[in-house]
């Protein structure tokens, strides 16, 4: 149980523990539906793994991807639908045999960060723009509320995912504007119905966690080269 509580610091602790309480708190307010906030629940838990680099994180995002599909079903996002079902979900499965194929020195709990050259990245970049040309009208076919929102949530999730796969401290920046883009998006739903408010504050805190994702990897990335630079000089 000790080794439990001081796996994560006290500002992980303090910031897993407020981002469940602000969902708790929503979802007392607004009346969301059960899957709403089991949804919210789960991706804020796996947030605060996958910024320990920890593939318990990537486990639990499928288990999130699966939730909000059916919530984004619910709501015509067919956009969000389509990218957590058919993409998000499967690349988080991906994801997860990625980090649990390269640990950091044996450590299953945390994954060795790569860095991409810049080859890959410029792979990256126009594999980002086939995407999102081809679901811009496969979402437009569709019918799909917010179009404009929902593609450019298709271009930051999938840049995401891939980064993920990847293992590269940027996945968590790509995320938090992904984030951005939800909030806009489900911003709109909940001008129609309150019951969606919680996924508004769910990707709020998730706004919040990716950010702190994204610094804590770069903190990780920096301590493994340090640690690799020091064992070559031994």
């Amino acid at each position: 149980m000790r080794k439990i509580l001081n796996y994560f610091t006290k500002f992980e602790w303090s910031l897993l523990g407020s981002s469940l309480f602000l969902i708790l708190l929503c979802q007392t307010f607004s009346r969301s539906g059960f899957l709403n906030l089991l949804a919210s629940l789960v991706g804020a838990v796996s947030l605060i793994f996958n910024a320990k680099g920890n593939p318990i994180g990537q486990a639990l995002m499928v288990i999130f991807s699966i939730f909000y599909g059916i919530i984004s079903l619910e709501c015509r996002y067919y956009g969000e639908m389509i990218t957590y079902l058919g993409m998000t979900g499967p690349m988080a499965v991906i994801a997860l045999c990625s980090w649990l194929k390269n640990p950091y020195r044996g450590n299953k709990a945390e994954v060795a960060v790569n860095r991409l050259n810049l080859s890959e990245t410029v792979f990256l970049i126009v594999l980002s723009i086939i995407v999102t040309t081809v679901f811009f009208f496969i979402l437009k076919a569709f019918a799909t509320a917010n179009l404009l929102f929902s593609t450019v949530s298709v271009t930051t999730s999938f840049i995401a995912v891939y980064l993920t796969f990847r293992r590269s401290s940027f996945f968590a920046l790509a995320y938090a504007a992904n984030d951005i883009v939800l909030i806009i998006l489900w911003v709109s739903a909940v001008l129609k119905d309150i019951s969606y408010l919680s996924v508004v504050v769910c990707f709020s805190v998730f706004l919040v966690n990716d950010l702190y994702g994204f610094y804590s990897w770069l903190r990780m990335q920096k301590r493994q080269t340090e640690d690799r630079l020091g064992s070559a000089n031994i």
